[in-house]
C-alpha cells in the first residue's frame, strides 16, 4: 500500500524533468524524506520500469529498505528516466497521476 504521499512524488517528477537528474534542489527534497518514504519512492520507481508488479508493491518496499546501499537521492537521481519510471509507477498504483500534478502545480 502506498504510504508516501503521491504529492511528494509528483513533486520529484516535477523537479527531474523542470531542473534535471543533477540538480541540488531534487537532491535535497529526496534527502529530506524519512527512511520509510525513501523505500516507498524507490518502490514506485521500480513499478513502474517494470521490476516488480503493482501487486508486488509492499515486497518491492522491502526490497528497498533491505539493499538500501546508498544514499537514496544519489541512486535515484542516477536511474535513467526517473520521472517517467515515478510517473508511470503511480498510475499502475492506481494514482491519478494528471490531478496530483494539477493539485501540484
Amino acid at each position: 500500500m502506498l504510504e508516501i504521499g503521491p504529492q511528494k512524488v509528483v513533486h520529484v517528477i516535477y523537479l527531474a524533468r523542470e531542473t534535471g537528474a543533477g540538480d541540488a534542489e531534487l537532491h535535497a527534497f529526496i534527502d529530506a524524506l524519512n527512511d520509510d518514504e525513501k523505500a516507498q519512492l524507490t518502490a514506485v520507481a521500480w513499478v513502474g520500469r517494470g521490476a516488480f508488479e503493482p501487486e508486488d508493491f509492499d515486497e518491492a518496499v522491502a526490497t528497498a529498505m533491505a539493499e538500501a546501499t546508498t544514499p537514496t537521492a544519489d541512486y535515484l537521481m542516477g536511474m535513467p528516466h526517473l520521472a517517467e519510471n515515478l510517473e508511470s509507477g503511480l498510475e499502475a498504483l492506481g494514482v491519478d497521476v494528471a490531478g496530483e500534478e494539477e493539485d501540484f502545480l
